[in-house]
């Protein structure tokens, strides 16, 4: 019988697995690299042990480390989560060489599948559907779109799509870079591209006694760079003959393996309804709380059991209902999807009913799953992902409603998001149609990605109920007459005038209290309703609306019922230190400079890549802004860079026709 567990891994992945083993009267031991030192599922756990250092390669991905961390907190059994070492067969025989309990499939059904190309070797042998490889050195245009793939590792890593021969092969030697250094394996394949197919992959469970469970399928076609923003259980629109065939196909996959414990059958599911094998994760999924929501199974209570030895019943529960989950990610998807960093200092979802469980019985509902809490910093070393949201309901509109109203409700103060993107998939006609594949961002990019038209007068109602928020926070702190609305006079006056910022404009409050009310330029017709350090209620148009105010630093955010802004309070005096040179390239986000492309002297074109950065898991490009020459190259690779570092100065090129001049005295 196992007795205590270590979790290997970090974040909400962790938290989910110590809260199973909480209930299931096990104690639960956490392992932290250094910037985890304080992190939730730390503080979470009965035990914890330190892995020194802060990259992953130094810490979580550090075998021999976790299993002497499991053998010194005296866990008799190792549960990788998914990510780091959770598909490493070299890790699961070190875990049972040591004489530890492995919480997952055999390590040789592990290694069997921890190659694409060869697991698809594999299904093709026991009769599952796959895509024929195509040989990048014989392929032509026929051949095209074609996608290159690492044959190990997943999330999107070492993937690009193909559109013309002429860059195939760069495609194929950036892939293989990014292979090796994601996964430390450089071979990649290519295969036809389905520009419109689906994700569908089917949830498995099985024991050690022949029973092999297909618990239900799960549509993961919306995707950003081939990484899963939105799940959902079951698969929408699917006929019930290929749901069963895809069910089937999964069954058979785990059979032809010899795997037990939870893992995860993933398919393309063509538009004319064919459907081919892409891989199986020997794993937990990122999304499987759809799963439970729909079916009321705790997987990780069934992995601990089938671990224990126990047979698992001859059919799984039906499912129910429908589950839709969101990923919510410090980026910023506008940004070319720009991992973000910093401290979070509010992430609040209304309506949350359930952390990292499904109420046994409930038939709609809100959870929330998160590796952060408030006051947490987002580091770089890690992925980006702050937390799963996730709505199940009667109906997939009663979920996708849910789920987006609290989103668009959410108060998240901290690095930017991609909050608003999320509400846009969910809200969008296309998705409610259940019209979902992997081309659905890219489709419809400008109703979901592009950054939208700020309102402005939204924003500039979001400045008046800052500042009048600032205004009572400074009266509130008074010694003597707080009680006076500030900037008051018993005669005109000038008004009281405080400036705020957004992404794209900027807003001054203008403002004076009189005798008959609040007197407001720009607003007229606004009624200052209250107004306290936190919440200012106006009236508008005999309309009235709260607004949440909370300001940290410069930064404040507005969250009211018109949506959130985020103001940067702006002083009366510029800071001299703040400017820079015309041209300076500034690291958009803390990260590792992986590689440069350019030398001093240089000339560049506009959008030229000059240097690449890799934060969050993954790589990003720093473009020169426009044609000239680089004057300056800062850093070199393997330099670490925090936020607004100066990277490069491209100094620009002299117009066709003219040339440089100095006036003299």
């Amino acid at each position: 019988m196992i007795t205590s567990v270590l979790v290997a891994n970090r974040g909400e992945i962790a938290r989910r697995v110590l809260r199973s083993c909480r209930d299931a009267g096990l104690d639960g031991v956490a392992v932290f690299s250094d910037p985890d030192a304080d992190a939730p599922h730390v503080r979470e756990a009965d035990a914890a042990v330190r892995l020194p250092g802060a990259a992953p390669a130094d810490t979580y991905l550090r075998a021999d480390l976790l299993v002497q961390a499991a053998l010194a907190a005296g866990a008799d059994a190792v549960h990788p989560g998914y990510g780091f070492l959770s598909e490493n067969a070299g890790f699961a025989r070190a875990v049972l060489d040591a004489g530890l309990v492995w919480i997952g499939p055999p390590p040789e059904a592990i290694a069997a599948m921890g190659s694409k190309t060869g697991a698809k070797r594999i299904m093709a042998g026991a009769g599952v559907p796959v895509l024929d490889a195509v040989d990048p050195a014989a392929a032509t245009e026929a051949d095209l779109p074609l996608l290159v793939k690492a044959a190990a590792g997943g999330g999107g890593r070492g993937m690009r799509v193909v559109r013309d021969l002429a860059a195939l092969d760069g495609e194929l030697a950036a892939a293989r870079a990014e292979a090796a250094s994601a996964f430390g394996d450089g071979e990649v394949f290519c295969e036809p591209y389905v520009e419109t197919g689906r994700h569908v992959e089917v949830q498995l469970m099985a024991d050690a006694h022949g029973t092999v469970w297909a618990v239900g399928d799960r549509d993961c076609s919306v995707q950003r760079r081939h990484q899963k923003v939105v799940e959902e259980a079951p698969a929408p629109g699917i006929p019930d003959a290929v749901r069963e065939a895809l069910h089937e196909a999964a069954r058979t996959a785990a059979r032809a393996i010899g795997y037990t414990g939870a893992g995860t059958a993933e398919f393309l599911l063509a538009p004319d309804g064919r459907f081919f094998f892409l891989e199986m994760n020997t794993r937990l999924q990122v999304e499987h709380p759809v799963t439970e929501c729909t079916t009321g199974l705790d997987l990780v209570a069934l992995q601990l059991r089938v671990a224990e030895g126990a047979a698992l019943p001859p059919r799984p529960p039906a499912t129910r209902g429908h589950a839709i989950e969101a990923r919510l990610y410090a980026e910023d998807p506008a940004a070319d999807w720009q991992p973000q960093a910093g401290p979070l200092h509010l992430l609040e979802l209304p309506g949350t009913t359930a952390r990292f469980r499904t109420p046994a019985g409930e038939e709609s509902g809100l959870r929330l799953d998160s590796g952060v809490e408030d006051g947490d910093t987002v580091t770089v070393h890690y992925d980006p992902m702050l937390a799963k949201a996730v709505a199940w309901a009667p109906t997939r509109a009663e979920a996708a409603r849910r789920l987006a109203a609290a989103l668009a409700r959410a108060r998240i103060h901290g690095p930017a998001t991609n909050r608003d993107l999320l509400v846009r998939v969910l809200r969008h006609p296309a998705f409610l149609a259940g019209d979902v594949h992997t081309a659905f961002l890219r489709q419809h990019h400008a109703d979901t990605v592009a950054r939208q038209a700020p309102d402005k007068e939204t924003e500039a109602l979001a400045a008046l109920a800052a500042a009048l928020a600032d205004a009572a926070g400074r009266r509130a702190a008074a010694p003597v007459l707080g009680g006076l609305p500030a900037g008051w006079r018993n005669v005109p006056s000038a008004p009281q005038a405080k400036r705020y910022r957004t992404a794209d404009a900027e807003h001054e409050a203008r403002y004076r209290h009189t005798r008959d009310g609040l007197l407001a330029e720009g607003h007229p017709g606004v009624r200052l309703v209250s107004a306290a350090p936190g919440r200012v209620v106006l009236e508008t148009g005999g309309v009235r609306r709260a607004f949440a105010v909370a300001r940290y630093g410069d930064t404040v955010h507005v969250d009211g019922p018109l949506g959130a802004v985020v103001l940067t309070a702006v002083g009366r005096f510029p800071d001299p230190a703040a400017q820079t040179a015309p041209g300076s390239l500034l690291a958009p986000m803390p990260g590792t400079v992986v590689r440069t492309a350019v030398a001093e002297g240089d000339a560049v074109r506009a959008g030229q890549t000059v240097l690449w950065l890799e934060a969050m898991k993954m790589e990003h490009r720093v473009t020169a802004p426009a044609d000239g020459t680089v004057a300056e190259l800062r850093v070199r690779p393997g330099q670490q860079v925090e936020p607004g570092a100066l990277l490069a100065v491209v100094r620009e090129a002299a117009p066709a026709g003219g040339g440089a001049s100095a006036e003299g005295p």
